[in-house]
């Protein structure tokens, strides 16, 4: 079960930890959002943030799942509940990030549909004090995703934009 944390729960801070090293940065974003957790009998299993960037966007922050859960599709389930909670709130997009070393993740969040747009070159360097290391490789810089959840997809804009052959006859 994914529900909302609520105000007598304890943070899971454990958890978030996982996806994100800095207790200072996790308090700072844990405040200006949502916190969900997934749960099994009382046992919190996974967790994620969502957070509102404007009207328009919001971001999906620290997705993490307890390590005894993972390769079981939990972290899928929670991209996925997060998404459907941005499209209730109305949300037209989704943005994710994560270090250029989480390579799971990369392959988790486009098989959930989300699409790279871009690099925050040296963004762990700069904004953590210890050097990061996953699978081998040090994390230096930030990947940013984007999932659009309303309107025209990027392919199906520019197949409007074009004037189709039979079109031109």
């Amino acid at each position: 079960m994914i529900r909302k944390l609520a105000s007598h729960d304890r943070i899971p801070m454990e958890l978030l930890l996982l996806a994100d090293p800095s207790e200072f940065q996790i308090k700072k974003y844990l405040s200006d959002g949502d916190c969900y957790l997934a749960e099994f009998e009382s046992e919190f299993i996974g967790v994620y943030i969502l957070k509102e960037l404007n009207a328009q966007s919001c971001e999906l922050m620290n997705v993490a799942v307890a390590e005894a859960w993972q390769g079981k599709g939990i972290g899928k389930q929670l991209i996925l509940h997060a998404i459907e909670t941005a499209k209730g709130y109305g949300y037209q997009t989704v943005h994710i990030a994560t270090g250029n070393s989480s390579i799971g993740q990369l392959a988790l969040y486009q098989k959930c549909g989300f699409r790279m747009v871009g690099i925050e070159a040296d963004y762990f360097t700069v904004h953590y004090p210890e050097p990061i290391f996953e699978n081998g490789i040090q994390c230096r810089d930030k990947i940013l995703l984007k999932l659009k959840l309303k309107g025209l997809t990027d392919h199906e804009e520019r197949r409007t934009t074009k004037t189709s052959p039979s079109a031109s006859k």
